[in-house]
């Protein structure tokens, strides 16, 4: 299976993984404790635009990545929005009462959401697996075989993908019929299982007798660095933050300033 997606490498991919990771989780935890919807809505457009213009995927692609968090964005604040308290009601009709607290509740519920998906989505666009277990093996002192554990993982699961593609066309060739709810998942399941429990037992092999149990040193093919990217990176986060920060306090969309 060709799994090759063209791309345009920007300077985001460049960025020390371990790095990225800290950051982005850094902001992670700063938009948990974000309660101005207006300093939200800007720091979502502001990861939008990086999320389209830094990660180099083509754009018919983004649009399927960015798609179910949008839909996470409209459903997550509907029950906030319809089911909330507050005292001054927009609209009530039966079991539904809008009101512009819990309206407004909603609106800074659907955009932390978002915010947290753009974050997972310009970490997992801009980062090599590999490079990002090297530098956390090198930079982060991350055990190599916990390390090239997850790496031998990773690399699973596109085989398997491939395997559950060959038992499906050998099935059609032999003329199972392809329906039946248990019969179908023990015809998948078994020989996909079997054919993973045998390669996890080569791997583990593998990986012993290399002697990655061993605590001692080890050399490291790749060599992941800090450079000029991870600092632009770090000025551009800080910005991003500030700015959506002061634009929210002093030039707001919206007179609430605190949904809790």
């Amino acid at each position: 299976m060709n799994w090759d997606i063209q791309r345009r490498e920007t300077w985001l991919y460049e960025a020390n993984p371990s790095l990225k990771l800290i950051v982005l989780v850094m902001l992670f935890f700063a938009v948990l404790f974000i309660h101005n919807p207006n300093v939200l809505i800007n720091l979502s457009l502001a990861l939008f635009v990086l999320f389209c213009f830094g990660t180099g995927y083509p754009a018919k692609l983004l649009v399927w990545l960015f798609l179910p968090f949008f839909l996470i964005f409209v459903s997550t604040p509907s029950s906030m929005m319809m089911f909330g308290e507050g005292t001054t009601t927009w609209f009530r009709w039966g079991l539904i009462h809008v009101t512009a607290e819990s309206f407004w509740r909603g609106m800074h519920l659907g955009f932390r959401a978002l915010s947290l998906g753009l974050l997972g989505l310009i970490f997992s666009l801009t980062t090599r697996p590999v490079q990002l277990f090297y530098s956390l093996m090198q930079q982060l002192k991350l055990k190599p075989k916990y390390a090239y554990s997850f790496l031998a993982a990773v690399r699973l699961l596109p085989i398997m993908i491939e395997e559950f593609q060959t038992v499906r066309y050998a099935l059609r060739v032999r003329g199972v019929p392809n329906r039946g709810g248990l019969g179908k998942v023990k015809r998948y399941a078994i020989p996909l299982l079997a054919q993973s429990i045998r390669r996890a037992q080569r791997i583990a092999v593998a990986m012993e007798a290399k002697q990655f149990s061993n605590s001692g040193q080890r050399t490291f093919y790749y060599e992941i660095k800090f450079g000029k990217c991870d600092i632009w990176f770090v000025v551009l986060t800080v910005a991003l933050l500030v700015a959506a920060y002061y634009a929210g306090v002093h030039y707001p969309y919206i007179s609430v300033h605190d949904v809790r």
